[in-house]
Formats: C-alpha cells, sequence, structure tokens
C-alpha cells in the first residue's frame, strides 16, 4: 500500500518485475503470466460493470508506464505495451508491440528487449 499497488494475490505469476513505486491497480480476476515487468499508472481492470470481465495477460509481457488495460480480453506472450496506451480488445498472437488510443499492433518488435534479465550481459547474475 505504501508503494501505490493494489494488486491481489495470484493475479501474476512468479517472476514479476516492478519498475519502480506508483499507482498499479490489477482487478482480482485478471491472470498474468510469469516474467512480466509493469511500470507505474498501470491499470488492469474489468469491462463497465461487469465484475469478472478481466483481461488474461500472457508471459514475458511489458507494460509501459500508464498502460490501461481492461475487459475479457487476451494478449499473447511477449507482448511489449507502450505507454499510456489504451488496450480493449484481444491480441492474442503475441511477440509484437502495441500502442496508441486505442491500442493497435505498431511492430513485430516483442517485449525480449525490455525485460530485466533477457540475457543481457549488463544484468548481473542473480538479478534475472
Amino acid at each position: 500500500m505504501r508503494l501505490g499497488f493494489s494488486i491481489p494475490p495470484n493475479t501474476f505469476g512468479p517472476g514479476l518485475s516492478i519498475a519502480h513505486r506508483g499507482d498499479i491497480i490489477v482487478n482480482g480476476a485478471a491472470r498474468i503470466g510469469a516474467d512480466c515487468r509493469v511500470h507505474a499508472g498501470v491499470n488492469i481492470g474489468t469491462a463497465a460493470g461487469r465484475k469478472n470481465s478481466a483481461p488474461k495477460i500472457g508471459d514475458g509481457c511489458y507494460l509501459g508506464p500508464g498502460v490501461k488495460i481492461f475487459g475479457p480480453i487476451s494478449i499473447g506472450n511477449d507482448t511489449a505495451i507502450g505507454a499510456n496506451a489504451v488496450v480493449n480488445v484481444d491480441f492474442p498472437e503475441g511477440n509484437c508491440s502495441l500502442g496508441g488510443i486505442p491500442a493497435k499492433k505498431i511492430s513485430d518488435k516483442n517485449s525480449m528487449a525490455l525485460l530485466v534479465g533477457n540475457g543481457d550481459p549488463a544484468v548481473p547474475p542473480g538479478f534475472a
């Protein structure tokens, strides 16, 4: 709470990386995979007026600052979502970059260069 996080138990898989303190709000019905990186200002919520219609986000995803993801959608593995994007439709194929309001595919580059410990020699052992 002191850091501004509202993340219920069992919503993220192992290896969650939170870049720094700041508001991060996640609905308890959301399911986010392993080894994801989340920045401040991210909101993962349900469709308006629906208690359990929350997103399912794959492994290895990067959620940039201010990203908003809502509704019963699915986002595939290794997806990078750019700062302040609003995602409210499915992108199940993964391995791409999303951006904009509303979000759309902007590149075939995936999240691997944006995640901590992705084999980059600049990341010390034990910090992966």
